[in-house]
Order: C-alpha cells, then sequence, then structure tokens
C-alpha cells in the first residue's frame, strides 16, 4: 500500500537527486486499464504539489493507451522540470514508449521493455465483431494488407489494386480508413518533437521513428534495455545497484496491490469487491487511484445452475486519504504554500 511506499519514494529521490512522480496502468487480465485524458488532472494536482524543480523522475509502468494524452502528459511534466527522466521497471509499451521518448533519458531495468508505437484506432465506426464489440483497427495493419498485395502477391495493375481497396473497405469504413492516414502521420510528427529532448541527429531520429511507428514487424514486439541503447540509439541509463534494489522493491509492492498477473475472475468473487486499476503517486501529493467497485451476486436457477450477476457500483478515481498528511508546506521560491487536507487549498 501507498503507506509501505513512501519510504522507498523517499529513497529513490535521494539516489536520482529528483522529485518522484509513479504513474501505473494496470495490466491485469479481466481487470486493465490504459493511459488515458482523465489522468490529466490528477498529475497537475500532484505536480502542484511537487512545484517547478530541477528533476522529475517519473516511474511508469503500462501497456500503453490514448496516443493525445500521452503527449500531454510530457508537455506538462516538462512546464514543471528542466530535467525529466522516465524510470520503466518493467514495461512501458506503446503510448508509455511515446512518453520515454519524451524524456531527457530513461531508465531501464534489465527486465524493461519499451515497444513500438504504431497506433490502432476505437471509433464508433470500427468493424464489430460476434460478441458486439468493435475491433481495433491497427494502422500497421492496413498498410500491411495493401503491401501484402503488392509485394508478395505482385499485384501492380490500377484496377486490380482498387479491387482489393473496395474489399477492404467493404470491411473497415472509408472514414476509419481515412483516419488511419491520418493518425500515421500524426503518431510520427509527435514522435519526431518529442524524441528531440534525448536524440538530435536528424538521421538518428528518422531511424528509431521509422523502426518504432512500422519496421519492428508487429505491436507486439518488445525492444530490451540493449536494443534501445545499441540499436536505437535512445539515451539509456542502466540504474545502479541501489537503484535497481529500490526500483525493484517497489515494483514487487504494487504488483502485490494490483496483481498484474492473476487474472479477475467474477466465479472466485461473492459479494462486495473493489480492484484498483491504476496508480498515480507522489511523497508529497499522497496516492490517487483509479477504482472499479462492485457486488457479484449469485442465483441458483431452477435447473440447479447458478447465475452469476456484475453489478459495478462505481468506476472512476479516487483519493486515498491515508496518504495525507494534516498539512502539506510546499515552498515555491520565497513563497510557502500550505495545503490544509479537508478543506479548500489556501495560500
Amino acid at each position: 500500500m501507498y503507506s509501505d511506499r513512501v519510504a522507498l519514494y523517499k529513497q529513490l529521490e535521494e539516489v536520482f537527486d529528483s522529485k518522484i512522480l509513479v504513474y501505473i496502468t494496470s495490466d491485469r487480465p479481466n481487470m486493465s486499464a490504459q493511459i488515458a485524458p482523465d489522468v490529466i488532472d490528477y498529475f497537475i494536482d500532484h505536480l502542484d504539489k511537487i512545484g517547478p524543480c530541477n528533476k522529475i523522475s517519473l516511474v511508469l509502468y503500462t501497456r500503453g493507451g490514448d496516443t493525445s494524452a500521452a503527449r500531454n502528459i510530457v508537455n506538462l511534466l516538462r512546464m514543471y522540470c528542466d530535467i525529466l527522466q522516465v524510470i520503466v521497471p518493467h514495461k512501458a509499451h506503446s503510448s508509455g514508449t511515446i512518453i520515454s521518448l519524451g524524456a531527457n533519458e530513461v531508465v531501464m531495468t534489465k527486465q524493461a521493455t519499451l515497444g513500438p508505437i504504431d497506433p490502432s484506432l476505437h471509433t464508433a465506426l470500427n468493424p464489430q465483431v460476434p460478441d458486439g464489440s468493435l475491433f481495433p483497427v491497427s494502422v500497421e495493419a492496413v498498410k500491411g494488407y495493401l503491401e501484402f498485395a503488392k509485394n508478395e502477391l505482385s499485384i501492380t495493375d490500377n484496377a486490380s489494386l482498387a479491387s482489393i481497396f473496395e474489399k477492404l473497405s467493404d470491411f473497415v469504413h472509408p472514414l476509419v480508413l481515412g483516419e488511419v492516414y491520418r493518425s500515421k502521420a500524426q503518431i510520427q510528427m509527435m514522435a519526431e518533437q518529442l524524441i528531440q529532448n534525448q536524440v538530435t541527429d536528424p538521421d538518428k531520429i528518422k531511424k528509431i521513428i521509422a523502426f518504432l511507428c512500422s519496421e519492428s514487424g508487429s505491436h507486439d514486439y518488445t525492444i530490451n534495455r540493449r536494443e534501445a541503447q545499441n540499436e536505437l540509439g535512445l539515451n539509456v541509463k542502466k540504474p545502479s545497484p541501489e537503484q535497481y534494489e529500490l526500483i525493484k522493491k517497489l515494483y514487487d509492492d504494487i504488483n502485490d496491490e494490483l496483481l498484474f498477473s492473476k487474472p479477475f475472475m467474477l466465479t472466485e468473487v461473492n459479494g462486495a469487491y473493489t480492484v484498483r486499476r491504476c496508480l498515480l503517486e507522489s511523497v508529497v501529493g499522497g496516492s490517487d487511484y483509479f477504482s472499479t467497485e462492485g457486488v457479484v451476486v449469485r442465483a441458483s436457477m431452477p435447473d440447479g445452475q447458478i447465475a452469476i450477476q456484475n453489478r459495478v457500483n462505481f468506476e472512476g478515481w479516487r483519493h486515498d486519504r491515508s496518504s495525507d498528511d494534516d498539512n502539506l508546506a510546499i515552498t515555491d521560491g520565497e513563497e510557502t504554500i500550505i495545503y490544509e487536507r479537508g478543506a479548500d487549498y489556501q495560500t
């Protein structure tokens, strides 16, 4: 729990000579979460309490999410610090990699991985699958379909290519296909802007973006520390033994709380439940968490089977009041701001 992690945060701040901010989106099966715009206001609350400083280290664990939100997080963090460091204890994939590109340096443990940043589109016009859900449209999958026809099947005449495109548009709405093109251009522009904080050579930037956007071959491809540093040329740092021990302790503590590898199964729940799916924590800002809360009700059917009903009562962000001190004082230049818990913030 947060109360057990505060001491680790303080030790990490000391060994990295930085202010620590922790952002976790769980990939627990059936209770996963993603980077989303709703976290931005909570970042602002934490950063206002931290105040402008020389260096911020963001401890990041995520499988990805909204690319615009990722860019917003980077830009917001950079407004509060001169040096932005991202610490990856395990996974920072997709939009998590976008955040990492925007840092001055990335600290990766030996088990840490980054991933491709080719986007998948989630719109109301996406193809529908038999269970009624909408199928995400991968930008690179659309590109791969067309390139397969041209390069592997050697189809080059315009009439045949037009027929192949029409077949694609029967499955994927034309407006979604248009958004595919716009998304690819946008993600490349975004990556090029962000990466200049750690790589300035235009040829290296072009190579990195090309690999992350398409040349990796699959969105599930993982990039370890050695490849990120030696092959891609990112500004990747290896943690010292002391730093690694603290990062590992922190990851293990969060894993114990969020249960990354343990699927959430309704069949194993009887009664009320609360599942924390995201964390945003700092020493001075306390703990904010995204929670899904509900009740599983079981009833016997006439045929002897057991019916299970899941009633979700709440889903959203909460603040862990146990993480609050009675008063929190922060000095910004010559002005001291007193944050009184349970009341409007006063200066």
